[in-house]
């Protein structure tokens, strides 16, 4: 890739450092899609081991780059994001990709459309894991920053990303069992 081209990739990918989640950190203040991002890759990259038959390289590349799209529209929340909202994202980064050169744009052209598909393993754990962290993030922040329709999507926000294989749901009950921990010990009821 030549140097200029390299560079706008990168103030691309930098608008993901600006652009903040719905997700609050532990110490209080908003989580930015680049920090969700390498959580996911960094989650990836500790769970190879369950998944000896998948190409974790590929999901890492999945983990990734899979909000790049965000640099262009921002982060919509799960619960408010439209059809429109996905039609809107994905012609951002076909957008995106155009302006690459190859094989760059054939490589991720093809990711995403794998990711899109959700029929690969890997493409299902790295969807599975994206679920996850961010619901991992939600029961480390303040459980004052919950919105009321929270307490019930914390529990059944990527069961069915989870369910695909045993490890994910495995690691989906964990997660919701440290849910109901907090839940009960902050002293709110599950609305």
């Amino acid at each position: 890739m030549d140097i200029k081209q390299f560079l706008d990739v990168l103030h691309v990918a930098e608008r993901l450092k600006n652009n903040t989640r719905h997700s609050w950190t532990s110490s209080g203040r908003h989580e930015s899609v680049a920090e969700h991002s390498w959580r996911l890759c960094l989650m990836a990259y500790f769970i190879r081991d369950e998944f000896p038959e998948a190409d974790m390289d590929k999901v890492l590349r999945m983990c990734l780059v899979h909000d790049m799209g965000e640099a262009f529209t921002g982060d919509i929340p799960a619960f408010e994001k439209t059809s429109e909202d996905e039609q809107t994202e994905s012609d951002c980064i076909g957008e995106w990709l155009q302006g690459l050169s190859e094989p760059y744009r054939g490589e991720l052209k093809s990711l995403f459309e794998e990711m899109e598909r959700q029929e690969s393993l890997e493409s299902r754990v790295y969807k599975a894991l994206d679920k996850m962290e961010a619901v991992i993030q939600h029961n480390e922040a303040d459980i004052e920053t919950w919105l009321p329709l929270e307490y019930d999507l914390q529990m059944t926000y990527g069961k069915r990303e989870t369910d695909r294989t045993e490890y994910t749901r495995r690691l989906k009950e964990e997660i919701d069992r440290m849910t109901q921990v907090k839940i009960q010990s902050e002293g709110k009821a599950e609305s």
